[in-house]
This record gives structure tokens, C-alpha cells and sequence, in this order.
């Protein structure tokens, strides 16, 4: 299958049969098997520029493939990882400003939406948390047009990312506006980086806040419909993560993380996945994309237990 405004994805040039990803298959099928997933590179971070961040998030793809390559058993015990494809890069379009920006985010979404027509739980890796829009949208318009209403949204953030303007900080709003999206629950939102004005637009729209690293209080954490699932890792805690495009200083354990993403990957409400934000060039010591490569794995292996997409 060829997938549209993408390359394929770059690993290292040996893979020891012992690992997981020496698995995972490089080549899509028209159609895919049951309950297999592919993983869509977003390495672009125009969206982060835009909004004056910390640029790197382009690289976040290939230093999480890189980072795969030497982290996990192809054959662990009691389970199995469920069937998963590398569905490559999608290829930026050209230029640095907000129409660049709008053509990048139609190309996520012909690509995202080609994935899912041919029946892949589809998981993307970047980049601007912008892209999670176009990433999103693809599953909604997907599920909507086979009768599935999906108006739900659950996303591990320590900001809101409701900016009206284009950039990084743009993609919930621009759900909740252009996709219907109205329950919205975002887990490790943080009082200090968040204005009132934004705020008080979300909870006008539907969103709850929630801060409960351990996932023990009492209370909802998803909405009671369909919905589509984002992770940005500044949700997780800069001593854990410092590669990231903004780093957070008073953020959740990995542990916890984990625990978090491993719900998600069970509940079949779920419909998308992703996480962003990875910034390699921000950590050389490598261990940012490590924490991001053990929060893919565990979404895998918490997908392996719903049997399907």
C-alpha cells in the first residue's frame, strides 16, 4: 500500500531478532490484519517555532525508531505484541509560515484517514502538538462517516494548547471548533502555565481538568463516548524527560505515565493515539526518547489485550 505524502521511515541498519522491533513490518498491506497498528512519523515542529519554542521536535520520529531498535523482547512473557507496521514519515510541505503549516496539517490528515479506510489503529509520533489536530480529525471524519460519533477527547498535557492563533497551542480549540469535539478531559494540566482566558474558554466548551498522576481519584477521567487520545510528554517530569519542547519542572513520574497510557490502550472507546513533543536535540543523552519509546511499548502491549481495533 502506498500511503500518501509520506517516506519511509529510517532504522538502524542492524536490528538483533531478539527485539521487538525487528517485528515490526515495514511494508503495509492494503488491508491490514486484525488488530494491527501502524505508526505514523510527524517530524515536523513548525508549530513549536511559530509559538517561540524550543525547536527539535522534527527529529522526535527517528530517534524513537532509534531508540526501539535497543529496548524491548520481541517475545515476552504471557502476551503477545499485536500485529504493528511503520507506515513512514509524513514529508512536511514547504515553508515557515501559518498557510505552510495548514498544508502540513491537510497532509496528516489524507494520510491518517488512508490508514484507517484500510483498518490500522493509527499512532503517531512527533513533533508540534499542532499535528495532533490533523492527526485527530482524520479519525473523527473516519468514524463519523461509519456511524461511530466520536465527540470525545482525552490528552495528558501540562498546558491547555487552546491559542486561538496558529502554532503548537492550537489544536484543541481547533477541535472543539472545526471538529465538534465538546468532552474534553486533560490530565496534568498545571495551574502556572495556563492563562484564566484560556482557561475559562475551555471549561465553557466542555473541558474538565484533572491532576491525578496515580489515577486514584474518584471522579470520571473519559467521556462517556468515543474519543481520541493525545500524550504530550511535558505532562512527565523534566528530571525524567528533558527533551522536550518545553520542559516541566514539576511534572508526573514515568511510572505514572505508564500507568496512564496502559488504560488508555485497553479501553476501546480510544480510537487514535499519539505522543509529541519529543525534542532529541534537547536531551543528547538520549534517555528523553527512551521514556517515549517505553510509553509506545506500553500503549502496545495495553492494545494487545482489546483484541482489535
Amino acid at each position: 500500500m502506498s500511503l500518501p505524502h509520506t517516506i519511509p521511515g529510517v532504522w538502524p541498519a542492524s536490528i538483533p531478532s531478539s527485539r521487538f522491533a525487528s517485528l515490526i513490518r515495514r511494508e503495509l498491506p492494503d488491508l491490514a490484519p486484525p488488530g494491527a497498528v501502524a505508526l505514523l512519523g510527524l517530524p515536523d515542529d513548525l508549530g513549536v517555532r511559530l509559538n517561540n519554542g524550543r525547536p527539535g521536535a522534527a527529529l522526535a520520529p527517528a530517534a524513537l525508531r532509534d531508540a526501539l531498535a535497543r529496548y524491548a523482547v520481541a517475545s515476552p512473557g504471557g502476551w503477545s505484541w499485536p500485529p504493528t507496521f511503520d507506515a513512514g514519515d509524513i514529508t512536511p510541505a514547504a515553508g515557515n509560515d501559518a498557510a505552510s503549516l495548514d498544508a502540513t496539517h491537510q497532509r496528516i490528515t489524507a494520510a491518517t484517514r488512508m490508514l484507517l479506510e484500510r483498518g490500522y489503529f493509527p499512532i503517531a509520533i512527533g513533533g508540534g502538538h499542532d499535528l495532533t489536530l490533523p492527526f485527530a480529525r482524520a479519525a473523527i471524519l473516519h468514524h463519523r462517516a461509519h456511524g461511530r460519533d466520536v465527540k470525545g477527547c482525552v490528552y495528558f498535557d501540562a498546558h491547555l494548547d487552546v491559542r486561538p492563533t496558529h502554532g503548537s497551542g492550537m489544536s484543541f480549540r481547533r477541535l472543539i471548533e472545526d471538529c465538534a469535539i465538546s468532552r474534553l478531559y486533560i490530565h496534568g494540566f498545571s495551574d502556572l502555565a495556563n492563562s484564566a482566558e484560556h482557561l475559562t474558554w475551555f471549561r465553557q466548551h466542555g473541558g474538565i481538568t484533572r491532576d491525578d498522576p496515580a489515577g486514584v481519584a474518584e471522579g470520571r477521567w473519559k467521556p462517556d463516548c468515543p474519543y481520541i487520545a493525545s500524550f504530550d510528554l511535558d505532562v512527565i517530569d523534566a528530571a525524567h524527560i528533558p527533551g522536550v519542547s518545553a520542559i516541566n519542572p514539576a511534572g508526573w513520574s514515568v511510572r505514572d505515565a505508564a500507568r496512564w497510557v496502559s488504560r488508555l490502550a485497553r479501553d476501546p472507546g480510544c480510537v487514535c493515539f499519539d505522543l509529541m513533543e519529543l525534542s532529541p536535540p534537547n536531551d543528547p543523552t538520549g534517555r528523553s526518547a527512551r521514556v517515549a519509546a517505553h510509553l509506545l511499548l506500553t500503549f502496545l502491549q495495553g492494545f494487545s489485550q482489546r483484541g482489535g481495533t
